[in-house]
């Protein structure tokens, strides 16, 4: 999904390679356009069939893609139901569109987490910085920062046992104290 665009830039994917991608990508985006319009209420008739794969039975209105986000359920046994299905016909299209929707949440949390660190990346340290003076890092994180007395947060991230907490915590701090600056 994400090296065929760049495959195709260096000329390594050929057309009939890419018009085959596009039209996976374009089925996928219908599929789970469907996914999150298409709703079943707890007397639909699908729902006998749907509780029998569900833990909890279905007692209130669910988008298809909020059922498919549940552990136990898989796309293939939800696209077998009548009145749910069929669903796309396309194996590896079927699975990652299960993937994408079981792991949005932590997709979209660990892009949060990307869009921070570089947000930060360039934010200025105070020189004179006495990282023991900062409450919540451990002994092992004081030591390396007071040692390496990185430039940036960016920097400092990437000391080696300075955790994302830690970095957390070193933001707070600065912020709490008015120190937090960009470069120029």
């Amino acid at each position: 999904m994400r090296l065929t665009a760049i495959g195709r830039d260096l000329g390594l994917v050929d057309d009939e390679r890419w018009s085959f991608f596009n039209h996976k990508l374009e089925m996928m985006a219908q599929e789970q356009q469907r996914l999150q319009e298409c709703w079943i209420q707890p007397q639909h008739p699908a729902t006998e069939a749907l509780n029998q794969i569900l833990k909890m039975p279905l007692s209130r209105a669910a988008s298809l893609e909020d059922l498919l986000r549940r552990p136990e359920v898989n796309y293939q046994d939800l696209m077998a139901i009548d009145g749910i299905g069929p669903g796309i016909d396309h194996p590896q299209a079927s699975e990652q569109i299960e993937i994408q929707v079981k792991y949005a949440g932590y997709i979209d949390r660990q892009q949060d987490e990307i869009d921070k660190q570089q947000r930060h990346e360039e934010t200025l340290l105070p020189l004179t910085l006495d990282y023991n003076e900062v409450p919540g890092l451990s002994k092992e994180v004081i030591i390396k920062l007071n040692d390496t007395k990185p430039q940036t947060v960016g920097q400092a991230s990437r000391i080696s046992g300075v955790t994302p907490a830690a970095i957390s915590i070193l933001l707070v701090h600065l912020k709490k104290r008015g120190l937090l600056r960009k470069t120029a």
